[in-house]
């Protein structure tokens, strides 16, 4: 039986690395391909609209281990080998991918209509109407709750430990097992969660505040 010393909170501690690394490359994956579902959820096209809206209610009325599941043992039955690490980016960026889309696609359509109206009838093309006209006050009505979301999937990535992914509820796992101090170990873990998690819960809260009063 290990001590619970220095070494073992350093065990742990790359266990929050390693979670914030998945998060950062989930959320920005994710926020990628959600801006690509949001326009096609706006796009005015009926087989886009519908296709993206069958993308979003799968992945919202999925549980997220089942996701990661079908990343990682669906894909090697379609011929695609993957280790945890690729598996688990595939499932949290497709998740993040469906609750970003449909919160930008809020924030796209809570844009009065009448300015997009107004910007085609000055000639200002797709793009430029999206850049200049709603995509700043899209992003700001967005802002809150996308903010609130990366909190959400910075914890759901806790359910990676479940296909062998060692991110900072597995490190501290591991710890649980070599030590026999399940309390403690998962104790430091949940410190380090909240730690992350608290500041942005209450920046999500701050802003959705400020913007409350200003609406």
């Amino acid at each position: 039986m290990q001590s619970f010393d220095y070494n073992a909170v350093l065990v742990i501690l790359s266990g929050v690395k390693a979670t914030l690394i998945l998060s950062a490359i989930a959320f920005g994956m994710g926020g990628f391909f959600g801006l690509l579902v949001a326009l096609a959820r706006t796009s005015g096209i009926k087989l886009l609209e519908r296709l993206s809206s069958a993308y979003i209610d799968f992945f919202q009325g999925t549980p997220m281990l089942l996701q990661l599941f079908l990343a990682y043992y669906g894909l090697p039955v379609l011929g695609f080998p993957v280790n945890p690490w690729t598996a688990v980016t595939i499932g949290l960026t497709l998740h993040a991918s469906a609750y970003l889309g449909e919160i930008w696609r809020g924030g796209i359509q809570a844009v009065p209509r009448g300015q997009t109206e107004a910007a085609a009838a000055l000639g200002l093309s797709y793009h430029h109407r999206m850049r200049d006209v709603v995509f700043p006050q899209a992003f700001r009505l967005s802002l809150a709750p996308t903010v609130g979301f990366s909190v959400q999937l910075i914890k759901g990535t806790s359910l990676a430990a479940i296909i062998g992914f060692v991110e900072l509820s597995r490190s501290a796992q591991i710890i649980a097992s070599t030590t026999y101090k399940p309390l403690l170990a998962y104790g430091v873990a949940g410190i380090f969660y909240f730690a992350i998690c608290f500041p942005l819960s209450m920046y999500s809260m701050r802003l959705a505040k400020k913007y409350n009063r200003e609406a």
